[in-house]
């Protein structure tokens, strides 16, 4: 970049940083407690993502850092392994998205069907809701779904003030305020203040009301030194890959986080005319970004939405916006470290619940109903497994049903014989596989000994050697009645088909004469 254009952007650049930073800090944080980590883990990811992913990213404009479609995967993960083997999961994660950018795989990333994508995404909304209700009460989420339903009512008795079980429900008045806030700024905000985060506005009356009537509520714990937050990762924890358990994990985050990263970056590309996104360089950012992040002991990362939209909107123009962003990051927790430890623990809860709920998007289950009923039964069985079980198995039911659906459909044919005559058409739709030759067989024992078999393939998709085989040797066996096969290409087809269709007009016309 030259100085003329550095001159030109970056006023736009510095503004927009500035706007996804106030969006970044109380997501940053948040994230990082809803994974079962301390608030500083999610602010280093978001600094690493801004700093180095944004100076390599394919997506110039695209914002990186902890995403909330990750922390259920990583609060499972935090409570089987520990924190400590985290920095090895993210690793090898990482390791396999930079192995897959440099191989030009990208674009496979993004061959995910959107039932699967959208019911991924609602799980996880679910799941985010479930266990941010429990930090609301400043109690501690159960380790999965069902289990955080079932805890729910003792968590909430335990919370009344008679029950003598603490100051829960007053945490939950702030939670309620911040969601409160959060959602009448969505609608009513003015249009001269649309970049200002509800998020930020929201922690921050929490915030304000806690302090101001003197409340006794769980908040942010900040280290006095950065360095104390990071946790490096030692040789030794590397011998932790003998566990296939652990290889499973890394696999699984670097799917997650590569599908979320792209889908993340094509939805980007939709918002501005600029370049466009390289999305191998793009996951080879993504890659090295996240093994920084288990070296440092921090969260996995992604690129997120809710941030690329925000610098969108608010006019950025390259990379240096997410870049500056970081740099905001690092200097709040620096440097204002002990307004942050003001922050009730219960509001950057109501931030996440807030998230959550807008995972659950009814409107995308209802325009998957466009496509049919098996695209929403993918939907709604990909999020209830994952509520149920665990994400991995979710999304693997969510496969593995698209694919039964893809094998279902293509084994799918239709028949019809029409006879004029001696000529006989045997008409075929759908896929003619090895599966249909006894339905294929059956249509041709009704067929005369001494009949001319036309098989237009126009509307066959695809025919294989059994059926094929199966109609050569009807004429093999037929042969000496006088039986003929005539196979008609699509374009011999088409042409028949467009003769037929001009010798009716011209009936119909001299009818009409």
């Amino acid at each position: 970049m030259n100085a003329q254009t550095l001159k030109a952007t970056l006023p736009r650049d510095l503004m927009a940083s500035v706007v996804v930073f106030l969006v970044a800090l109380p997501l940053c944080m948040g994230i990082a407690i809803a994974s079962g980590m301390p608030p500083t883990k999610g602010v280093i990811t978001g600094i690493v993502g801004g700093l180095v992913v944004g100076w390599l990213a394919g997506a110039p404009l695209q914002v990186s850092g902890p995403a909330a479609g990750l922390t259920v995967l990583v609060f499972e993960l935090v409570q089987q392994y520990g924190a400590a083997m985290l920095g090895p999961i993210l690793l090898l994660a990482g390791a396999l998205q930079l192995l897959a950018g440099r191989l030009k795989l990208g674009c496979w990333f993004r061959v995910t069907a959107p039932a699967v994508v959208y019911g991924m995404l609602a799980g996880i909304g679910i799941l985010i809701v479930l266990s941010q209700l429990h930090v609301m009460l400043d109690g501690q989420p159960e380790a999965s779904g069902l289990d955080n339903i079932g805890a729910f009512p003792a968590a909430l008795w335990a919370a009344l003030p008679f029950s003598g079980g603490g100051n829960g429900l007053i945490a939950a008045s702030l939670g309620l305020l911040t969601i409160a806030c959060m959602w009448a700024w969505d609608r009513l905000k003015p249009q001269r203040l649309r970049l200002l985060p509800g998020a930020l506005l929201g922690v921050a009356a929490a915030t304000l009301a806690g302090l101001w009537l003197g409340l006794d509520v769980r908040r942010v714990e900040v280290p006095d030194n950065l360095a104390d937050a990071i946790s490096w990762l030692q040789p030794a924890d590397l011998l932790a890959f003998a566990d296939p358990g652990l290889l499973v994990a890394a696999l699984a985050v670097a799917f997650i986080a590569s599908a979320e990263t792209l889908l993340s970056a094509a939805a980007v590309d939709r918002m501005h005319q600029g370049p466009r996104a390289d999305f191998d360089r793009e996951l080879t950012a993504q890659g090295i970004g996240n093994m920084l992040c288990g070296v440092l002991g921090a969260l996995p990362m992604t690129g997120v939405i809710v941030r690329s939209s925000a610098n969108v909107q608010a006019g950025a123009r390259t990379r240096l916006s997410a870049m500056l962003h970081a740099l905001w990051l690092l200097a709040a927790v620096v440097l204002l470290a002990a307004l942050l430890e003001q922050i009730p623990i219960a509001s950057l809860a109501g931030v996440l619940v807030y998230t959550g709920l807008k995972l659950i998007d009814l409107n995308a289950l209802r325009q998957l109903g466009r496509y049919g009923r098996m695209a929403m039964l993918i939907h709604l069985a990909t999020a209830l497994t994952i509520v149920a079980t665990d994400l991995l198995t979710g999304v693997l039911l969510g496969f593995a049903l698209t694919l039964g659906q893809l094998a279902w459909q293509a084994s799918r044919l239709r028949v019809a014989v029409v006879q004029e005559g001696r000529r006989v058409e045997l008409r075929m739709q759908g896929a003619a596989t090895f599966l249909k030759v006894p339905r294929l067989a059956r249509a041709l024992d009704g067929v005369p000994k001494n009949a001319c078999v036309h098989v237009p393939m126009t509307h066959l998709q695809y025919i294989d050697h059994a059926c094929m085989e199966l109609l050569e040797e009807w004429q093999r066996a037929n042969q000496a009645s006088g039986a003929r096969l005539i196979i008609e290409p699509r374009a011999l087809t088409r042409r028949v088909e467009g003769r037929r269709r001009q010798a009716v007009h011209l009936a119909a016309a001299a009818d009409g004469n």
